[in-house]
């Protein structure tokens, strides 16, 4: 960039993409490269897109999209958190801050917005689409909260979402932080409707033309079956089981080969991350709203920044790659109750209070 060119808006950011067309505002996250992960400024970029386009007429509509052809969203940028992690900074804190009075923003939104939940949609990608008043899938979405996979909790309202999906369904994947597709999605309430990829381009276009209900019904599409239903009552009868080791044991007396292959699963996650995630996804669900639900996940994200787990497994899965996390505690007996207890306390640096907001 020449060095008298203007600075760009402190509240813009190249890598999201906003513009009007016809009754739309268009937002695009442009990080193809990263699966369009999320970075702060990305998320002050979309706050402020949405704060713009609440009070102005001519816009009707939001439509949330991603570059490239991978996914909507792959999360938050993971490999950002492990760095200021070890540092032991607060720019991880801030982000979700902001962060999640953006996922909040989104599902208090006075207009429809319609997030094409194409591709990856994991972690933070879920906050910012599957909080929306229209969430579109197509037989190409694999969604996820993947979190107990690097030593972290579900967060972005991701606890709020799946404690509310039918059955133990939802703790399930909170657990086990397994992709989910179209009719998944559909069955537990991460999405509303089901597009074939190659019809998004003809959506968006009707989209900025036609009210939301009308583009939509140009070209929904039942999806190909998924998998959740068949296997309701096994993932019913282990998962509301009262610990984490009585989930595995269940699973593991079960007699049902899935239901093995995902105690197998579990074993492999971080102990505390486990316990820590049903400790919260309980909690959450005596709670009457997602922004009661963003303080309690906000607690867990906070007391997990400053634990062992978080910045080994990302090590493992993305830093160094070897797939071999050295978990601390190792085993779920390990795990006290003190170390779960941690995980809802206030947060160090004062809670997000978006409940009493």
């Amino acid at each position: 960039m020449p060095a008298d060119a203007p600075a760009a808006p402190a509240d813009r950011d190249p890598h999201v993409l906003r513009r009007t067309e016809g009754r739309a505002g268009l937002l695009t996250l442009d990080r193809p490269r990263a699966i369009n992960a999320l970075t702060h400024p990305m998320v002050r970029a979309l706050d402020a897109a949405l704060a713009d386009w609440a009070d102005d007429p001519a816009v009707a509509a939001v439509v949330l999209r991603g570059a490239g052809e991978r996914g909507l969203c792959a999360g938050g940028d993971i490999r950002a958190i492990h760095d200021d992690a070890r540092a032991g900074g607060t720019a991880t804190a801030a982000f979700w801050r902001d962060e999640y009075r953006l996922n909040a923003r989104i599902a208090r939104y006075p207009k429809p917005y319609v997030a094409l939940m194409d591709g990856i949609v994991m972690g933070g990608g879920v906050g910012v689409s599957a909080h929306g008043s229209v969430r579109v899938v197509t037989e190409r979405s694999r969604i996820a909260m993947p979190e107990t996979g690097i030593g972290f909790v579900p967060d972005v309202g991701g606890t709020w979402l799946l404690g509310r999906a039918p059955g133990e369904l939802g703790t399930h994947l909170a657990l086990t932080g397994g992709q989910i597709g179209a009719a998944d999605a559909l069955l537990t309430g991460l999405a509303d409707h089901h597009v074939p990829a190659a019809a998004l381009d003809a959506l968006t276009a009707d989209l900025t033309r036609l009210p939301v209900e009308e583009a939509l019904a140009r070209h929904t599409t039942a999806p190909a079956p998924g998998v959740l239903a068949e296997r309701r009552a096994w993932i019913d009868a282990c998962y509301a089981a009262p610990t984490v080791e009585e989930i595995v044991d269940r699973l593991l007396d079960s007699g049902v080969p899935a239901a093995k292959e995902t105690a197998d699963t579990l074993l492999t996650r971080s102990p505390t991350a486990l316990k820590a995630t049903l400790a919260v996804l309980r909690a959450v669900r005596a709670v009457d709203s997602l922004e009661a639900a963003l303080d309690l996940e906000y607690r867990a994200s906070c007391a997990a920044l400053t634990g062992h787990d978080l910045v080994e497994g990302i090590r493992a899965q993305v830093v160094d790659k070897d797939r071999n996390p050295r978990w601390s505690p190792a085993t779920l007996a390990e795990v006290t109750d003190a170390d779960v207890a941690r995980h809802l306390a206030p947060a160090p640096g004062g809670d997000l209070g978006l409940a009493g907001a």
